[in-house]
């Protein structure tokens, strides 16, 4: 067990041990305006499902953080309890709480917006409940919706990445929370990908609304992790609640859980095309499809005119990377690029999970694409730069920046 000492609260094993269920205040430390929830275990982990998601722990353990108040949920179709149930139907059969207000982020309340297409405002069909989108004419719930609520629940799947805006949501729903003086409650769930961290952590003169926090581009936290470092280094001052996982393990993988994997975003189907989004996210700042719209999105990138083949066997004999010439059609993918155009494209094969490095290998194939194919590749700098958190003018290497950020977030983890 991680000490309270600065108010980390570490839920890591599969049996913990039963204590009430109270509040943990972050006091004396970088996080003390967040709080995290002590659950009490042996009235959780009962029964064959070992991981409970923070909904779970909410309705099970600390109903009484919602009880008896208006609340407002930011939420998507990846927010369910462990078995799939939305927590949209939870919230709003739970006795005693009055869900009021639906907040939808990028790709809508259902996930079946594209990439960057605004979200209107409209009504959820289930439970007559205004949707309001922090993805259209505003980012941020507005002070006339926040004077509606008395707590602002927070549930949404993050990936595991700085560029995935699901975090930006959040961050902006604190802010305007903190303005209003309403509570923040963070339900939190697994990174995905585990504990790795890989990438450069963030430039803040690149800072956007697809990268907030200075953060590596993988950085191995929690929704709810990231919440408490935001909280604190960016000086938000949000009266911040962190309902954690319970009986997760801090580096453990999204299929070792037992949870249902909802796919957060229509692109990323399953754990590989998440586990190398990381990397491959990059090349959405060139003229190279990321595989949006095809079977293996963020797996593999193309174009008419790459040449497949000898990209393969430079990545092989350079770096030891084995990737595989494949041909793709995008179908309808959202972001522009190739749709019903046949390509050329490479695919990664499957994650290694203990020695393997999407951010590293996707910057190793960008050169070697850029070395094969100077006059047909062509780059956004500036959005580049954005994904990446720096300009990309050559080697990019980071082991001091991301172990002084590891020592860093060490006030903010959980587990």
């Amino acid at each position: 067990m991680r000490s309270l000492l600065g108010a980390a609260l570490a839920l890591t094993g599969a049996v913990l041990a039963p204590v009430s269920s109270r509040l943990v205040t972050a006091r004396n430390s970088a996080s003390r305006n967040s709080t995290a929830i002590r659950p009490s275990a042996h009235r959780l982990l009962q029964g064959s499902q070992r991981v409970l998601p923070g909904i779970d722990v909410l309705l099970r353990d600390s109903l009484h953080l919602v009880a008896g108040r208006r609340v407002g949920l930011v939420t998507n179709q990846s927010g369910v309890d462990a078995a799939g149930v939305p927590s949209i139907d939870r919230l709003a059969k739970a006795p005693g709480v009055r869900l009021v207000a639906l907040f939808a982020p990028e790709h809508g309340i259902r996930g079946a917006a594209a990439p960057g297409a605004a979200v209107p405002d409209t009504v959820d069909e289930r439970t007559g409940l205004p949707i309001y989108s922090l993805y259209g004419t505003s980012r941020a719930p507005t002070p006339a919706q926040l004077a509606s609520l008395d707590v602002l629940v927070v549930d949404l799947q993050d990936v595991g990445a700085r560029t995935y805006t699901y975090v930006s949501t959040t961050v902006l729903a604190m802010r305007a929370a903190a303005a209003a003086r309403k509570r923040v409650i963070v339900l939190d769930r697994p990174d995905p990908i585990g504990c790795g961290v890989s990438g450069p952590v963030l430039d803040t003169a690149y800072a956007s609304f697809i990268g907030m926090l200075p953060v590596p581009l993988r950085h191995g936290m929690t929704l709810g992790e990231l919440a408490r470092f935001a909280n604190a280094r960016l000086a938000i001052g949000a009266d911040l609640v962190v309902v954690p996982v319970a009986g997760w393990r801090r580096c453990e993988w999204f299929d070792r859980t037992g949870l249902p994997w909802v796919r957060p975003s229509p692109n990323l189907p399953d754990l590989e095309s998440a586990a190398w989004y990381p990397g491959t996210v990059l090349f959405e700042a060139t003229n190279l499809s990321v595989g949006r719209g095809t079977d293996a999105p963020f797996r593999q990138v193309g174009a008419p005119w790459l040449d497949a083949r000898a990209v393969v066997r430079a990545m092989a004999r350079r770096w030891h990377v084995k990737l595989t010439a494949v041909r793709f059609t995008p179908n309808g993918p959202g972001d522009g690029k190739f749709d019903g155009v046949p390509l050329a494209g490479v695919r990664f094969g499957r994650m290694d999970r203990a020695a393997g490095d999407p951010v590293r290998d996707a910057l190793r194939l960008l050169a070697t694409i850029r070395e094969l194919a100077p006059a047909a590749l062509r780059v956004d700098s500036l959005a580049l730069a954005r994904r990446l958190g720096r300009p990309f003018t050559g080697p990019v290497t980071w082991p001091a920046e991301d172990a002084a950020f590891r020592a860093q977030r060490q006030a903010y983890l959980l587990y």
